[in-house]
């Protein structure tokens, strides 16, 4: 629903004023991933990667879930708290691997290999999540591929470089369903390469949803979470981050005497950013805590299917 329908804001209103009261008057706790711009970062309760954000929800005692994510994070949340009321910023934020996976396809891809077991990256819709046997975030999708027995076939969806990674790192052969993010395919390696020339001391550190031959190049490749961390604590000054920009600002408030060049795209654009996150903004969350809308629902049964792969992987995490 568009500001405009739910009505104006005035412009003079004292955004981040107001939505300390209204989470301190609703009961309310603010959820967010790296990904969000800036601002809503630094008014989050908790602030984190999918698999974080999924254990905070698990854990919360608020009566309400503001959720400055995207879409399938906030079903996560809501199939752990389905007493609970949970709200997103703007319903339009979606994910390119969840689309790119339909639930009818996705079960037709599972009835071919009956007895494999399915490992479903959170990157997916609750339709899906109900369909799999794990679910698993880049943070801890090594230790759930580890965990299946060996002589068990695993199907692995939806994002292809990063079940590629994994292929590498475990040994494990698997079936990969040919997905994609919209935002780490568009990573340009000759730019990459030309910034390496330019900045020669700098690390180049990566997200596993990157391409192949981008990850061939990184110093260091792991979960968002991951490449904060490895940029408090190794020892280089300077960093090129292929992964969505806005971690970019965490890594700069932790280490403010290193340096951080964001990624850059094929084309002169944007394109580093997630147009599904970046849709959510600081008036659309003062709205959502304003009207407690839009809210995140689904039917009872696929709340309770979804969730068995979702704590399968909680208790492996």
């Amino acid at each position: 629903m568009s500001e405009t329908v739910r009505g104006k804001i005035d412009p003079g209103l004292d955004l981040e004023a107001e939505i300390v009261r209204l989470k301190k008057e609703r009961n309310a706790v603010l959820l967010a991933h790296y990904y969000q711009e800036g601002d809503i970062q630094d008014l989050a309760d908790f602030l984190g990667d999918s698999l974080q954000l999924a254990q905070q929800a698990k854990k919360t005692t608020a009566d309400v879930i503001l959720f400055a994510g995207v879409h399938f994070m906030a079903e996560t949340a809501k199939i752990l708290n389905p007493d609970r009321i949970v709200v997103v910023p703007d319903l339009e934020a979606g994910c390119s691997l969840a689309d790119g996976c339909p639930v009818d396809r996705f079960r037709a891809w599972r009835a071919k290999y009956p007895d494999a077991v399915s490992i479903t990256y959170i990157n997916c819709t609750a339709e899906v999540k109900a369909e799999s046997d794990y679910i698993c975030t880049s943070s801890n999708a090594e230790k759930i591929v580890r965990a299946i027995p060996e002589d068990k076939e695993i199907l692995f969806a939806p994002d292809k470089n990063l079940g590629r990674w994994l292929e590498q790192k475990t040994g494990r052969k698997m079936r990969l369903w040919q997905g994609s993010c919209v935002v780490h395919e568009t990573f340009s390696l000759r730019k990459i390469i030309a910034l390496r020339e330019q900045h020669p001391t700098a690390k180049l550190i990566a997200h596993p949803e990157c391409e192949e031959a981008l990850l061939g190049m990184a110093a260091f490749i792991g979960s968002t979470t991951a490449l904060l961390k490895y940029t408090q604590t190794d020892d280089a000054q300077a960093y090129i981050v292929a992964t969505e920009s806005g971690i970019v600002h965490q890594m700069r408030k932790a280490s403010p005497h290193k340096t951080f060049i964001e990624g850059p795209p094929e084309k002169n654009c944007a394109c580093n950013e997630c147009p599904f996150m970046r849709l959510n903004t600081m008036e659309k969350v003062y709205l959502a805590l304003r009207d407690l809308e839009p809210r995140i629902e689904m039917p009872a049964s696929l709340r309770e299917r979804a969730r068995v792969p979702i704590d399968r992987m909680l208790a492996l995490s």
